[in-house]
């Protein structure tokens, strides 16, 4: 895997020289089509659950779900739009939007994007949109996953091409973005850190917090009537154990 980076702070698109970024034809169709399944839904929402717990003291970023990227270098919603199933921008205030506009937002095109294939999508997600997302968006992270036959791959921008990412033993693909892998974990594709530990949803962590708590209520007890016993006996061997 490369270390080289490309740098996530993109200048406006007015200041850009225009042999420097590629714009796809203008007639190519937009708009986005609906989610395919629920596996799709779901999965969108476990990716921006599981991100927003880890980062929750964090206000430099922005993630999103099928939320529209308008792109165009006339600057015009009518023009060069599209809706990755899931982003992320960092640098950014963490707030609510409508969509993400790219001439409203200092010229920042996402950092990350994961497409989610489905029958009908698949080959624009692997051919047309891995072509934006490295010439026009210069995103340096890109992945699609598929909900049902678990197909997953990533690439990396390197001097300016999409370059296939190299997984670990387990089968996950480093994020250098996001400083986490991302890994298929029971059939659904998941964050973990860089130690390889699971990123939780906030259900999970709220979970592992309850059963940590329950595990040190019962060894208290456990030792409470240990005391309890040794007290017992120390009395009635005639010793006065507040004396000890």
């Amino acid at each position: 895997m490369s270390a080289s980076l490309s740098n996530p702070a993109q200048t406006l698109p007015e200041t850009i020289a225009t042999d420097e970024i590629i714009f796809p034809p203008s007639d190519i169709p937009s708009d986005e089509p609906p989610l395919e399944s629920s596996l799709h839904l779901q999965q969108i929402l476990l990716l921006i659950s599981c991100l927003n717990w880890l980062w929750q003291d964090r206000q430099d970023y922005f993630c999103a779900g099928n939320l529209t990227i308008y792109y165009s270098p006339r600057q015009l919603k009518s023009e060069y739009f599209r809706g990755p199933d899931f982003f992320v921008v960092r640098g950014t205030p963490n707030q609510p939007r409508k969509s993400w506009v790219v001439w409203e937002e200092e010229g920042k095109y996402p950092n990350l994007i994961i497409e989610l294939l489905s029958d009908s999508t698949a080959k624009t997600d692997r051919e047309l949109k891995k072509e934006i997302y490295q010439d026009t968006f210069r995103t340096p992270d890109y992945f699609w996953f598929d909900p049902h036959s678990l197909e997953f791959q990533g690439f990396h921008l390197v001097d300016g091409t999409y370059h296939p990412l190299e997984a670990n033993n387990k089968g996950w693909l480093w994020s250098q973005q996001l400083e986490l892998y991302l890994g298929i974990h029971e059939e659904r594709l998941r964050f973990f850190s860089a130690e390889e530990t699971l990123i939780p949803t906030p259900e999970e962590a709220a979970q592992s917090e309850f059963q940590r708590a329950e595990t040190e209520r019962q060894r208290a007890e456990m030792e409470q009537q240990k005391n309890a016993k040794l007290i017992a006996k120390l009395r009635e061997l005639g010793v006065d154990p507040d004396t000890l």
